[in-house]
């Protein structure tokens, strides 16, 4: 009797620990699920889920390929020691009398200030992280280890729109062609370095990252590195156009199969004009304001369009140029008294235009049906963004009466919301050369959050190409949605 009793009670004991046990891990879960799903979605990177849970993620593991200094920071003490300035803008900021010059000894040189190939920096900001030393990275997600084994994923350091960009500016009209062409040249070195490394021949390429923001970025060498993750401001410039087209709409556009949203990560433009905090912000008295060319390629002729339909409208102020000088004022002062800023496709579905009303709070209007924005996922764009389909907005009247319908409100709430996600998009660190602490809320820690996400993806990519029969080839297949 005695020992059916002890039996009772210990059956009892168990079953009311396994309740608590259970009610305990409901507790946690409902918490976690209260705040993944009631988090304001203005907030993915400043929200309790992001910051708890991506305090238990590992960090990515970064090996940093080996190339020539001459691919990275010598090509920019080469650019410095140019005496010619770009042939493409009225004044080149970096190649003038007055132009401070740094000391020859710098091992990190700043980057061009010269707006066309400042825009695209995010090469110099991501190696700067990764070659500062590793007890002032703490902030950083991205651990650099030095071993390839070792990695995750493989950055290989080449400045590739710098390289591109001193072509271009030099005016020479080789960049398309082979001969006589120095930026083809560092594109073929760096080709071939990487091919030729064991971690390249064990992945294929897939796990190495590419910094490509500039559209035209290894023009050259594409479908040789079509494998590989590249980090690219949009798919714009991997497109064609059919040339029997002649309005440019996206049906007649042949997708190229060397992008993909599987594999690779949309980041932000460097934005040019100064962050206008919330606090300083002031009443806005013009409703809609665009500063840019008028006349644009492919996608980006609906640009013209709706510069004729917008530029007498009252409210509404269009203006020819880019901030780059006198035009910079310009651009800082029509952004910060204006409600909206237009963001209409150009050569390309987005530019760097975006990024500067977001750091000026104006609403961006964003007119771009094939446009992909950056981080999506951990940003979500509706709530600080107007987006507009090309095909209403060539409508007369319609853009400017549906701008007007917004209350002081509603557009108070999206400043509001753009506040918040200001630091997202910001590569610059204060420090000189790139060398130092990052924001962890910064633009470097999301690009590589998102390279992280396609590891798995990677693996499964290099595994399926291990098993292929030889002399097997199976064409690519990317979709980008």
């Amino acid at each position: 009797m005695a020992m059916k009793r002890n039996t009772t009670a210990t059956t009892k004991s168990l079953f009311v620990t396994f309740t608590l046990l259970s009610l305990l891990s409901l507790s946690v879960c409902i918490f976690f699920f209260f705040f993944l799903f009631t988090s304001p979605a203005t907030q993915p990177t400043n929200s309790f889920s992001q910051n708890t849970l991506l305090s238990f993620q590992s960090p990515i593991k970064v090996y940093v390929a080996n190339l020539p200094r001459s691919l990275n920071y010598g090509l920019l003490e080469k650019y410095w020691v140019s005496n010619h300035p770009d042939s493409r803008i009225p004044t080149d900021p970096d190649h003038q009398i007055s132009t401070t010059r740094f000391p020859e000894s710098t091992k990190y040189p700043p980057y061009p200030e010269n707006p066309l190939i400042k825009q695209y920096s995010a090469e110099y900001w991501i190696m700067g992280d990764l070659e500062t030393p590793e007890e002032m990275r703490t902030g950083s997600f991205a651990k650099r280890v030095f071993d390839a084994n070792e990695a995750d994923v493989v950055f290989v350091p080449f400045f590739a729109t710098l390289s591109a960009e001193m072509e271009l500016g030099s005016g020479s009209g080789a960049f398309k062609k082979k001969a006589g062409n120095g930026d083809f040249f560092r594109q073929k070195e760096v080709l071939d370095f990487v091919r030729n490394t064991d971690a390249w021949k064990r992945s294929g390429g897939r796990d190495h990252v590419f910094v490509l923001t500039d559209p035209v970025a290894m023009w050259h060498f594409r479908a040789e590195i079509a494998p590989a993750v590249l980090l690219v401001v949009d798919f714009g410039g991997w497109y064609r156009l059919d040339r029997k087209s002649s309005n440019g709409n996206s049906s007649d556009m042949v997708h190229h199969t060397q992008v993909s949203l599987l594999k690779d990560v949309i980041v932000p433009y460097t934005h040019l004009l100064p962050r206008l905090h919330l606090s300083e912000n002031q009443k806005r008295h013009t409703l809609l304001y665009f500063k840019g060319a008028k006349h644009r390629h492919r996608g980006g002729l609906v640009r013209e369009k709706l510069w004729d339909l917008l530029v007498n409208q009252p409210g509404v102020i269009m203006e020819e140029g880019f901030p780059n000088a006198t035009g910079r004022e310009q651009s800082i002062k029509g952004m910060r008294t204006s409600e909206f800023c237009l963001h209409p496709a150009g050569d390309t579905p987005t530019s760097c235009r975006l990024f500067d009303a977001i750091q000026s709070l104006c609403i961006p209007v964003i007119v771009s049906d094939n446009i992909e924005l950056p981080f999506e996922g951990m940003v979500d764009y509706s709530t600080f963004s107007v987006f507009v389909a090309v095909s209403d907005a060539l409508r007369p009247n319609w853009l400017v009466s549906h701008l007007r319908s917004f209350s002081e409100k509603h557009t108070d709430e999206f400043r509001l919301n753009m506040a918040k996600v200001q630091p997202v998009f910001v590569y610059d660190n204060g420090h000189p050369g790139g060398i130092g602490p990052i924001p962890p809320d910064g633009a470097l820690n999301h690009i590589w959050r998102k390279v992280q996400q396609k590891l798995s993806a990677i693996k499964e990519a290099i595994v399926r190409e291990k098993r292929k029969p030889a002399n097997i080839s199976i064409p690519l297949r990317c979709h980008c949605t």
